[in-house]
């Protein structure tokens, strides 16, 4: 009998386990991913939030701290994209997967897939997973409700075998992982491995600030909230003050806000206002909330960098899933990864009779 853990997803990441660290933006960040691919684990680099020289930079860094696979993560609407896919497919010999969620087209899917890259998107509905499994995707990772960041409302119990009986390329679960058990759960329903991004924002490796990573640690189930006001599509969320103004808030606060944002942003990635533009409406055109709301999400990145990269808890926002309402502990990735070996195995073999 093979070894459980020896799934589709380690076969094709080249990983020991089949265990996914996801791309979060300001928090996946070379350390972490490194630190993460060593425990043995397949990390992303969280990209979608850097221009193409940090992008570029980071993924040598990366390269310095690892010798092991890792996957970078991008959107095709962010500012540079297209230099960022160059620089990807220029390390092809050790960046193994992209990830993306506002993803490419087939053409340029098929152009990772004739470089060796395996493309990865994140869904959070079955027709999205059909669609990407149509334009050439070679693997699927299924985002339940539970999810932190944009999230959907379908409970990964439910849309999880939703997805298996819909394709027929490995899918990936995530949504309220953290653990050993979670990872046997999805293996038992027909899934190649677990996606987990909060479990390892909360490790020693994330760059997180202490004051943030409190507040995350002390957040219970009641204290992680769904919000649409954001950028017009449903984020879940630590309740912050920020939060709270953002929810209180009508039409033209939401405007202000995304215009203020929209600047930051420009400052930061040195971005025209035209490119910006576009970027938002391209975003757009894959979310409900109009411009106003794309300008939102072109913004709030900048808002999740008040909080996880300054530690600017009352002017920031904590995109989390709500398995932090569980999670009281910053082990290392090593230790995270062994423990989740460790508990994996022993249900497996419960489950097995052994």
């Amino acid at each position: 009998m093979g070894d459980p853990l020896w799934t589709a997803l380690t076969d094709k990441l080249g990983c020991r386990l089949p265990v996914v660290q996801t791309a979060m933006g300001w928090v996946a960040e070379p350390p972490l991913v490194a630190a993460s691919c060593e425990a043995g684990a397949f990390g992303f680099l969280g990209a979608a939030v850097m221009t193409p020289d940090e992008a570029a930079a980071k993924i040598a860094e990366v390269r310095r701290r690892t010798t092991r696979p890792f996957g970078v993560n991008f959107h095709m609407f962010q500012p540079g994209a297209a230099a960022i896919v160059e620089t990807i497919i220029a390390h092809a010999d050790q960046v193994r997967a992209v990830s993306f969620g506002r993803g490419p087209d087939a053409k340029m899917i098929a152009r990772f897939r004739d470089a060796g890259i395996v493309c990865m998107p994140t869904v959070g509905a079955v027709k999205h997973a059909r669609k990407m499994v149509q334009l050439g995707c070679d693997m699927i990772t299924v985002q339940g409700g539970e999810g932190g960041g944009h999230t959907g409302s379908v409970a990964t119990t439910v849309l999880l075998p939703q997805v298996l009986d819909a394709v027929q390329v490995p899918v990936v679960a995530a949504g309220g992982f953290g653990d050993g058990r979670g990872l046997a759960a999805a293996l038992a329903y027909g899934a190649a491995g677990i996606a987990m991004g909060t479990r390892f924002l909360l490790t020693r490796e994330s760059p997180v600030p202490d004051a943030a990573k409190a507040i995350y640690l002390k957040a219970g189930t009641d204290d992680i909230v769904v919000s649409r006001k954001v950028d017009g599509m449903p984020q879940r969320m630590v309740r912050t003050p920020l939060l709270d103004r953002i929810e209180r808030s009508g039409r033209i606060g939401l405007w202000m806000r995304a215009i203020e944002g929209g600047l930051a942003m420009k400052r930061r990635t040195g971005a025209s206002i035209g490119e910006l533009l576009s970027a938002a409406r391209g975003m757009a055109s894959h979310g409900d909330g109009g411009l106003v709301g794309a300008m939102m999400a072109a913004a709030a990145p900048t808002l999740i960098q008040k909080a996880v990269v300054d530690g600017d808890i009352d002017h920031g926002l904590l995109a989390t899933g709500l398995v932090a309402g569980r999670i009281d502990a910053l082990p290392s990735c090593a230790e995270l990864l062994d423990r989740i070996e460790a508990e994996a195995r022993a249900r497996l073999a419960a489950l097995a009779g052994g």
